[in-house]
């Protein structure tokens, strides 16, 4: 771990609120924003390179250029969705939304920018570049039916359980026939297991499935049903989904990793899009995950 520092502290907090902010008060947050002349709202996510520059201070390991990434791109990418919301272009056509993604999603699958960071620090680049789409899509875009509102419902808690265990039989058949997945011996100190999957369920939900959830389901997913309908949006996510995973835990491209994604990503859409809420998706997302660390991986 790297070693604790007050500025990194300040960094953390300073790159979690525009999520937080967005999940539990979306109105309140995207209004605000949107009370802003047009340049200050382009502008503002510039300083969403705040974080970077405490953490490179704090560890020495400043770039002028890497500064100026973090400066440009969430710019850019506001910059970009406030000409396309402008530009009168039609309601189906979301090229500017889809080549935003684009950007996003090849930056933190490829890690494109980790190396800015000092290590167990590359976090920070996925929840910077989290920050951007969030203040792109939620206030200026002010995409339609993403649900990206974290107040969980009880709906929310049963559609997303419902779809983990129509996936658990699928994924241990599968996973245990091809060798991707192993049964780990249960302990028995139920306080124990307890604290270990709350710890596990809460720091996989708000780090891993909601950002995930958020960009796939709430993003891609909703915008390619308006390109070419539910069930082919739905398989189209599923699919992008599994392939960002093809270089996780493996050298190359791994298949067995990519094809349970994929089927997963199925399940995820499903709880997404049956009330359009990325905390149902996200309950799923975080279950399968957190069953998978502890017990199966």
């Amino acid at each position: 771990m790297y070693p604790f520092s007050p500025l990194i502290a300040i960094a953390a907090v300073l790159a979690m609120v525009p999520y937080l902010a967005a999940a539990f008060f979306p109105a309140r947050a995207a209004g605000s924003a949107r009370k802003l002349p047009l340049p200050a709202q382009i502008l503002f996510p510039s300083l969403f390179a705040i974080p970077y520059l405490l953490v490179s201070f704090s560890s020495g390991s400043f770039s002028p250029g890497w500064c100026l990434l973090y400066l440009f791109l969430p710019v850019a990418v506001t910059g970009l969705l406030t000409l396309g919301t402008r530009s009168g272009r039609a309601a189906n056509s979301c090229w500017p939304e889809f080549l935003v993604l684009a950007v996003i999603g090849l930056a933190v699958d490829l890690r494109w920018f980790e190396r800015a960071w000092p290590p167990h620090l590359a976090i920070f680049n996925k929840m910077l570049l989290l920050d951007a789409g969030i203040y792109a899509f939620v206030a200026i875009r002010n995409l339609e039916r993403v649900g990206f509102d974290l107040r969980l419902r009880l709906r929310d808690l049963v559609i997303g359980s419902r779809e983990f265990a129509l996936y658990l039989p699928v994924a241990l058949a599968l996973g245990l026939g091809l060798g991707f997945l192993h049964l780990h011996p249960f302990h028995f100190d139920h306080g124990r297991v307890l604290a270990q999957w709350v710890g596990a369920w809460l720091f996989t939900f708000f780090f891993i499935a909601v950002p995930e959830e958020l960009f796939f389901r709430g993003w891609m997913q909703n915008l390619l049903e308006r390109r070419i309908g539910r069930r082919p949006a739905l398989a189209v996510t599923a699919v992008l989904f599994g392939l960002s995973h093809f270089n996780k835990r493996a050298a190359l491209f791994n298949w067995r990793y990519v094809l349970l994604a994929a089927i997963a990503g199925v399940f995820y859409g499903r709880a997404w899009r049956q009330q359009r809420r990325i905390g149902a998706s996200a309950v799923t997302h975080a279950t399968v995950d957190s069953v998978w660390s502890l017990w199966l991986r």
